[in-house]
Order: C-alpha cells, then sequence, then structure tokens
C-alpha cells in the first residue's frame, strides 16, 4: 500500500479538475458542487478533520463549535465543516481561523457559509464555504459530532480521506482509492501537458482534442473515459 504522505505529495501536483476526470473515468463521487474559495487561495492537499453541525436544541452546547476539531487536527490535515448547506449562519469565523492556522491547519472546508472574511484573508487562512454572512452562530447552531461521517455538498467525507482545494473548488477522494484515484489522475495530467505542447507547437484544437476523446475511448481502464474542455 503506498504510504499517505506519498500520496499527498502527489495530489499537490494535480488539480481538481484531473482528480475529479479520474474520479469519473472509475465512476466514483468526490467533486462538490457550490463550494468554492473565498479569497484567492493556494491550492489546498490534506487529509479530512470532519465536523458536523446542528441546530441549537434546549441544551447549551458544552463547548464552542469548531474548537475541539482544531485540538484533534494536525499539522496538514483539513477541517471539513457540515451544516447542510445552510445560507443563513455561520459557522465559523476568524477566531476559529487563526486558532487553526497556529496549530498548523492547511484549510477548512464548509458547506455552508461563513464570517469575518476580511480577518480570515488578512491571515492568510485558505477557505472553501458557499459564501460569507455576517450572522454568528450562537444561539442558532452548535457542535454534533467531530471527526465522524459528514455530507459536504452531496459526497459523504470520512475522516481521514483525501482532500483537494484550488480555484475550481473541491474535490474528496475516499482514502481506500486514494492510490487508484491519483494514479488515474496523473495519466489525465500527462496526456492534458501533451495536448497543450501541441497546440503551443501549432496543431489544430479540433485535431488535438479529437484525438484525446479517442484515446480516452481506447486507453481508460473501464471504457468510460473523461472530458477535458
Amino acid at each position: 500500500m503506498i504510504a499517505t504522505d506519498e500520496l499527498l505529495a502527489r495530489l499537490t501536483k494535480l488539480d481538481t479538475c484531473a482528480v475529479s476526470d479520474a474520479l469519473d473515468g472509475l465512476g466514483l463521487g468526490g467533486a462538490t458542487l457550490g463550494i468554492r474559495p473565498l479569497w484567492d487561495c493556494p491550492k489546498t492537499v490534506g487529509q479530512a478533520v470532519t465536523v458536523r453541525i446542528k441546530p441549537v436544541g434546549s441544551s447549551p452546547p458544552e463547548e464552542h463549535l469548531g474548537t475541539s476539531a482544531i485540538e484533534l487536527a494536525g499539522p496538514g490535515e483539513i477541517l471539513v465543516v457540515d451544516n447542510g448547506g445552510r445560507p443563513d449562519v455561520a459557522c465559523w469565523g476568524g477566531l476559529l481561523s487563526l486558532a487553526a492556522s497556529l496549530k498548523g491547519v492547511s484549510a477548512v472546508v464548509i458547506d455552508g457559509v461563513c464570517r469575518d472574511i476580511d480577518e480570515i484573508r488578512e491571515a492568510g487562512f485558505p477557505i472553501y464555504a458557499r459564501g460569507v454572512v455576517p450572522i454568528t452562530a450562537r444561539g442558532r447552531v452548535m457542535q454534533d459530532e467531530v471527526n465522524g461521517e459528514v455530507q459536504c455538498a452531496g459526497v459523504t467525507v470520512q475522516p481521514g480521506d483525501l482532500v483537494i482545494a484550488d480555484g475550481s473548488g473541491v474535490v474528496f477522494v475516499a482514502a481506500a482509492r486514494g492510490s487508484e484515484v491519483v494514479g488515474q489522475a496523473e495519466i489525465i495530467a500527462q496526456r492534458e501537458q501533451k495536448m497543450a505542447n501541441a497546440i503551443r507547437g501549432g496543431r489544430s484544437v479540433v485535431e488535438v482534442m479529437q484525438g484525446y476523446e479517442g484515446m480516452l475511448r481506447d486507453e481508460e481502464p473501464n471504457g468510460s473515459g473523461s472530458q477535458k474542455l
């Protein structure tokens, strides 16, 4: 089995589009919809530490949401926060970002919205979410579970799954399929580089793209292929 550190190093050399194409070719899900970088974040890869949020109940929360996940997370890991895609209440903010950054956490991915984006941007902490609102979580939502299975924009995420996030969005890769998916994404990235070199060399884009589609049909392991735009 390939070590996780090696897989993450290889994943860093890819982008979300190649990984999404690899997932498509293997018949797997993992690419999210509606989650984007909230500032010009650098590409980020890591393993998931998960947080599930729920509406506040009759009992007050025992701790501030997100804090135990930050304490649990190791350097280079990525926090994945499931707030059910809610657009009306922030579940993350500037102080949590500061604490996560100082702990060495690489980024946070939120199925929902955050606040304090100016502070977060100034701190240089990568954040991917559905948007920004000023409305506090206090009295509205609370932490439900840390490091359990969560849903993030329609993708089931387990603790330890691989995460890649860049300007195109966020993609998750199940840890058990990491080697297979990364290997396929590397093949796709190599093909795309050959295509780019051919176009720079003066070949017709029509010819290059037609040849690529034929190559996908001939060479994909399961014959399904993926599409480069």
